[in-house]
């Protein structure tokens, strides 16, 4: 089977050095070298750069010196009891320990095409040798939500970037995702999962205590664990067994399908109540346990529409980071002539076929796949909620465009993987060229 067509935030360039996690000498040791970057959040929003003269966004790739103000003392990974101290190196409750200050994740290192593979641990023995060794650029992300507003003001303003006259501003991811180039969308994907878990994972699920981050981010562990916790009087936390890591970094599956016609000129699109506008697309669901990802693809068309699929296809996979989910792509083959229905789960507003003429037309139309900010917000709304964080009242304005060519409907850019099922499908060469290489 031929290798499958990489989405939008998908791809990762990095070398997540996965092994290396654990070793606080060797992250202390990257972490301040001058190749580093960090990709910076403000409860799940990334700060994006304008920059001057072209107007041009981009994620705001910053320094360590840019973000250091906010990281707090050193050490950074290792962290012992007292400020400024490092742990032992022998407890397993205090690989690449941070017991104070943001949570910082380590994503990987992105190597130059001539750099070869990563070292293997054995040879970081010594680490800051070992960091000589390595060319390319580490990244490193943090989430702000927690410091003090005009302490991470005072630092977004004194970075090289904002010096140079680029405006650095908190935006809301969806819309944020335009800035984006797939080298950086897919490293965003990973950071904005990784913060976001942090940041949501604040006590122990084992006894209620408050958890402190291990390996770089990757791992939360009960505080009640740590070499000098007071436990009089307590029991000992469930956790302390095992892995001790009741809580590991969420991905949560999402089937997402395309259900077209046995005629092959017809495809099914729904339109949650809560969508934006005349927005319709394929339709999708959690994975529930107990059922293959086909399964799923079968219960969700029949909960959401009443309709029977069969002869279900593999497409693509595509990370989808608000927060966690792994969305997983399928066409399937269903009976436009039978019934449709909605009131099972009551999801969708609407659901109807569509010839592929009437796709085209829209693909076509220069708002046929627009969204504006507040679009992008409603459709956040759907999955997160209501938005409570404070910072997207202050992050940049919705622009909103007024267009009175509008489209019949409007359904997803090519950067979700609806977008790409439907346009896929809709343009004949590219569906063909998939039932032959990606089955």
């Amino acid at each position: 089977m031929a290798e499958a067509f990489t989405n939008f935030l998908a791809g990762s360039p990095l070398n997540r050095l996965s092994w290396l996690r654990t070793s606080h000498s060797f992250l202390n040791a990257v972490v301040v070298s001058p190749a580093t970057r960090w990709i910076l959040f403000n409860g799940g929003q990334p700060l994006i750069a304008t920059h001057t003269g072209t107007q041009k966004r981009s994620l705001a790739l910053l320094t360590t010196e840019d973000v250091r103000p906010l990281l707090g003392a050193e050490p950074f990974f290792g962290q012992g009891e007292q400020e400024g101290q490092h742990c032992a190196s022998d407890s397993s409750f205090l690989e690449a320990a941070r017991v104070r200050g943001p949570s910082i994740v380590f994503l990987g290192l992105k190597e130059t095409e001539n750099s070869g593979n990563a070292l293997p641990s054995s040879e970081f023995k010594d680490p800051h040798s070992a960091v000589a060794k390595l060319t390319g650029t580490p990244y490193f992300s943090a989430d702000v939500a927690d410091l003090d507003e005009s302490k991470v003001n005072e630092a977004i303003e004194n970075t090289e970037l904002a010096k140079d006259g680029s405006t650095l501003t908190f935006v809301e991811p969806r819309a944020a995702m335009s800035s984006l180039d797939a080298y950086t969308a897919a490293i965003f994907a990973e950071a904005r999962s990784m913060v976001d878990w942090n940041q949501r994972n604040k006590f122990c699920p084992a006894c209620g205590s408050p958890v402190y981050s291990l390996w770089a981010g990757w791992k939360l562990s009960c505080t009640s664990l740590l070499p000098w916790a007071d436990n009089t009087d307590r029991k000992p936390c469930p956790s302390g067994r095992g892995l001790h890591n009741f809580t590991h970094p969420r991905t949560d599956p999402v089937v997402i399908m395309l259900v077209i016609d046995e005629s092959g000129e017809k495809v099914l699109l729904g339109r949650n109540k809560k969508f934006p506008g005349q927005f319709y697309s394929a339709l999708a669901g959690f994975i529930e346990p107990g059922e293959s990802f086909e399964d799923a693809v079968k219960r969700e068309m029949w909960e959401e529409a009443g309709v029977k699929v069969w002869n279900v296809r593999y497409h693509s996979g595509q990370p989808w980071p608000y927060p966690a989910n792994l969305m997983v792509g399928y066409y399937a083959t269903a009976d436009s002539s039978a019934p449709i229905r909605i009131d099972l789960d009551n999801e969708l507003e609407d659901a109807r076929w569509y010839t592929r003429e009437e796709i085209l037309a829209v693909l076509r139309h220069s708002s046929g796949t627009h969204f504006s900010r507040r679009d992008y917000k409603k459709i956040a709304e759907i999955q997160d909620g209501p938005d409570n964080n404070p910072a997207s009242a202050k992050s940049e304005q919705s622009v909103e465009v007024n267009n009175n060519d509008e489209p019949p409907f409007r359904i997803p850019a090519p950067t979700a993987i609806a977008g790409v099922l439907i346009q896929h499908w809709a343009e004949k060469y590219q569906f063909q060229k998939w039932m032959r290489t990606g089955l």
